[in-house]
């Protein structure tokens, strides 16, 4: 005895049997046209076929929704680690720019320490922001960052340029002349390893020691230079063998960065 009624969506021939013909004898359509007729007479209803297109498309648009989300919370939720994180990387690096390196777990202690003063400064020399403005990089402005150590004050002014395959930056200090070179360090985004990723080595930065910015009271910066040439009329350093591109990166990074803070060096504040 048939138990169950299908109906042809195509012309509304009805079927009887445990299930739809293979073809519609009205109108040859196939079985895949016949819709289940429950007892109230509406077709029964049906799930979404996992094998077609349509199943597949929203399948997948659904997962890409839910692993967006997924990251987009997780992102949210580490980005004050992540944070703590790059600050704390920034102050190893301003500290090694006044020759003392220390761990990751010290370096706030540290910096807290030997970090006496900060500010924002323009061009003119001004203060346009205090020490949070000067250690956040988020306002218009150059950060200097003062340092009391055994040696001395020290100014420490921020560097940024950009080199063969990203950007470059670094800070670099100098003496309460306001002239003389007491210490850098530099880093970058993406130079060549064992080549111009060599500016991020102490080997380096510590050439800078000693060199000046200003020769007879002009502006002339510090040169990097190829090895075994020379830069007439102010101090200069080696670059590295190999990543001339990366040298000359930071060779206008110091000019560029150091030619905004002529005024603060030249003052008598």
């Amino acid at each position: 005895m048939a138990t169950k009624k299908f109906r042809c969506k195509v012309c509304g021939y009805v079927h009887e049997g445990d299930k739809a013909p293979e073809k519609c004898p009205v109108c040859q359509a196939p079985a895949s046209e016949f819709e289940e007729i429950t007892e109230g007479g509406a077709p029964a209803k049906k799930g979404m076929d996992r094998n077609s297109n349509a199943y597949t498309i929203i399948y997948s648009a659904v997962m890409v929704i839910l692993v967006a989300v997924g990251l987009a919370v997780t992102s949210q939720s580490l980005r004050p680690f992540q944070k703590a994180n790059e600050d704390n990387d920034k102050r190893l690096q301003i500290l090694r720019s006044i020759n003392v390196t220390v761990t990751a777990n010290e370096a706030e202690a540290k910096y807290n320490e030997l970090i006496t003063d900060a500010f924002l400064i323009n061009e003119n020399g001004e203060k346009v922001g205090d020490a949070s403005d000067a250690f956040a990089g988020e306002k218009e402005g150059f950060p200097v960052f003062v340092a009391t150590t055994p040696e001395g004050t020290k100014y420490i002014m921020a560097l940024h340029g950009s080199g063969l395959w990203g950007a470059l930056w670094g800070y670099i200090s100098v003496n309460d002349d306001k002239n003389t070179v007491f210490g850098a360090d530099f880093s970058h985004a993406g130079e060549t390893p064992g080549l111009g990723a060599e500016i991020a080595t102490p080997g380096f930065s510590a050439k800078f020691k000693g060199k000046k910015l200003f020769q007879d009271g002009e502006f002339k910066s510090i040169a990097v230079v190829k090895p075994g040439k020379s830069a007439e009329g102010q101090d200069y350093v080696d670059g590295i063998s190999g990543g001339t591109i990366t040298s000359q990166g930071v060779s206008r990074m110091l000019f560029d960065s150091l030619n905004s803070y002529v005024k603060f060096l030249t003052s008598q504040n």
